[in-house]
């Protein structure tokens, strides 16, 4: 394949076998590009649009981080594993961007300078971060705002601004900021009112935003506080909303279907409400690994969800490890496209009866997307125009099965759903 790119601004520059672009813009605004891609098949172009400007993650990212399979015991030759794998096995070519290292990867203590150090299982954090960078990869990486992390390595108490300057250095993309730790500074406040949460979180953000870096800021503080009233205030690209996920269909509806009745209004371009990772494929927090216990079904609709949700798509599970089943979840390209549409809008629940749920979800282009999620213990048959008046809708123009890719007649309504399953459906209206 080979790569070509019509109106490149200047100041980038593209790798034509890679298709990677690098380089950096001075000035705002907005840049319109046409890629082409030829191989021996044919051409295929495509336009894109660069967004420069003061805000970043104007739709969720989406990557894989390090915790749900490998948990403490990461290094840098898992992440440069897993990194490989998301090239060779194509889900790079569906978005897929960010390698986040979670926690265990510093040292135990700091380096006589106050600097940040990292164990030996991660020898060289810059030469980490150049060769994702060489790949068309981002780069993630994880502190607390306390003295010691979720494992007691060290965190960033003391020392925002002196990380956040090493995270340039290195190269840093994201940074995931786990409130853990912190715990114990909170505990001895007398002062515990939302300005508590905010206050760690802000100093960071401070520190982040001098840098000459767009890094993408991660509160991870399993939504205290309300944090989607006030993320957007300290400059948050997502913040956590919920406790750890699990594999695990409780966990799934504790993470997502509960709190998303709720928060839905505060999410949108720049800033994302963040049900914790994906729990598809091998997990196991460790190196004893074994396949989610979530159900086929089960897996469809909590990614279904994430996508209605707006929800940063963060893969946890070894890459080198998928089957195919997990590949195609991952990789439907219309189901992603729900996930990072541009107008950024994150689905309501628009119907609850009788264990049927309803996820309704704006589209730029005029179009909705629309989940129906059978919460019950039995098989159900469902007629989605039993729903119709709860959606607002009075009839359908179009109606497109996404899991399935194919069109179905407007007049297609009636089918079964077994428990925990669901259908994911875009549409528009007369």
């Amino acid at each position: 394949m080979k790569f070509e790119v019509k109106n490149l601004p200047a100041g980038l520059s593209l790798d034509d076998e890679k298709g990677v672009l690098s380089g950096s813009i001075e000035e705002a605004g907005n840049y319109a590009m046409t890629f082409i891609a030829t191989n021996e098949y044919g051409s295929m172009s495509q336009e894109f649009t660069l967004k420069v400007g003061d805000i970043i993650g104007l739709t969720p990212a989406m990557g894989w981080n390090s915790w749900n399979c490998w948990g403490l015991s990461v290094s840098q030759e898992k992440v440069m594993q897993s990194a490989q794998s998301l090239l060779d096995k194509g889900l790079a070519d569906y978005g897929y961007s960010y390698i986040n290292v979670d926690d265990a990867w510093e040292a135990d203590e700091r380096n006589a300078d106050g600097t940040i150090a990292t164990n030996d299982r991660f020898p060289d954090m810059k030469a980490l971060g150049d060769w994702l960078h060489e790949q068309g990869l981002k780069f993630g990486i994880y502190s607390s705002p306390g003295e010691r992390t979720c494992g007691l390595y060290l965190g960033s108490l003391g020392h925002e601004k002196q990380d956040a300057e090493t995270y340039n250095s290195w190269g840093v993309d994201y940074l995931k900021y786990d409130w853990c730790g912190y715990s114990k500074v909170w505990d001895g406040l007398k002062d515990q009112t939302t300005a508590s949460y905010v206050r760690p979180y802000l100093l960071m953000e401070e520190y982040l935003r001098n840098q000459p870096r767009d890094i993408w800021y991660s509160l991870c503080q399993y939504g205290m506080g309300d944090v989607w009233i006030w993320g957007h205030a300290v400059d948050a690209n997502s913040w956590r909303t919920t406790g750890d996920i699990t594999d695990s269909w409780q966990s799934v509806c504790e993470c997502a279907f509960i709190p998303g009745v709720d928060i839905y209004p505060y999410a949108g371009p720049g800033h994302w409400n963040d049900p914790d990772m994906l729990v598809v494929g091998k997990v196991g927090w460790s190196d004893e690994l074994r396949d989610t216990r979530l159900t086929p079904d089960e897996q469809y609709s909590h990614f279904s969800l994430w996508a209605l949700q707006a929800s940063v798509l963060l893969i946890g599970c070894p890459l080198d490890q998928l089957d195919d089943f997990t590949i195609n979840l991952l990789c439907n390209n219309e189901v992603i496209a729900v996930n990072q549409d541009v107008l950024g809008k994150q689905a309501h629940r628009a119907a609850n009866v009788d264990g049927i749920q309803v996820w309704m979800k704006q589209m730029a282009d005029g179009s909705y997307a629309v989940g129906v999620f059978n919460m019950n213990e039995e098989e159900k048959d469902i007629n989605l125009s039993d729903y119709y008046d709860a959606c607002g809708i009075k009839s359908l123009k179009s109606l497109r099965d996404l899991w399935q890719q194919t069109d179905l007649k407007v007049s297609d309504t009636k089918y079964k759903l077994v428990p925990h399953a669901c259908k994911l459906f875009r549409i528009t209206l007369n």
